[in-house]
């Protein structure tokens, strides 16, 4: 009875459960560089701040060591998203060619983003005719485009089941990069930024 009892008992401590949280705050950096560089938008500069004299950089440097001396030091691993693969570097030059035909059909007011973070032609009478079906195409691509991309990047990052994570974090920042001017969905209504 006493070995059932010390079997169980090893069993219930050897079970350990790892929780892998999604990154959330890593997929809006990715997100970002990801929308920013298809939209070929530089990033922004940050001012230089003023260096400190040297003495006072060493004064630091030896109290940040008698510090860790007494208090251990604690690192934390910073959670990363993977958004480096082929598939995510072919999806993202197609992306890149792709914009320079959509800009000026968000500069139109042709085609907005949804709420969901794909495209929309917002108003397909507003389309020239001639243009319909060319920008009815591309909208379809770029939507195409961007749902291989979420599945991509969490295929890289070997948590395939991550994709509507991701998917609902660049809807975001798709909106929150969107240029001035451009349409987007916000309560089921149209919105210019």
């Amino acid at each position: 009875m006493k070995k059932i009892a010390v079997a169980i008992t090893l069993l219930l401590t050897a079970c350990v459960t790892i929780n892998i949280y999604f990154p959330a705050a890593a997929a809006e950096k990715a997100a970002d560089e990801i929308i920013r560089d298809i939209q070929n938008i530089a990033p922004q500069k940050v001012e230089p701040k003023a260096s400190l004299p040297d003495w006072q950089v060493t004064v630091y440097q030896l109290i940040d060591s008698a510090i860790n001396v007494v208090i251990a030091p604690a690192h934390a691993d910073g959670a990363d998203l993977t958004i480096d693969s082929a598939d995510i570097r072919r999806l993202r030059a197609t992306m890149e060619a792709r914009f320079p035909s959509l800009q000026p059909l968000y500069a139109a007011g042709f085609i907005g983003i949804q709420a969901d973070g794909l495209l929309a032609v917002r108003d397909a009478g507003s389309v020239p005719l001639k243009d319909r079906n060319q920008v009815n195409k591309l909208v379809a691509a770029e939507n195409a485009d961007r749902l291989a991309l979420y599945q991509a990047i969490a295929n890289a990052n070997g948590r395939p089941d991550w994709a509507a994570q991701i998917k609902s974090t660049f809807a975001a920042r798709w909106i929150s990069n969107a240029q001035r001017g451009w349409w987007y969905q916000s309560s089921g209504s149209w919105k210019q930024k």
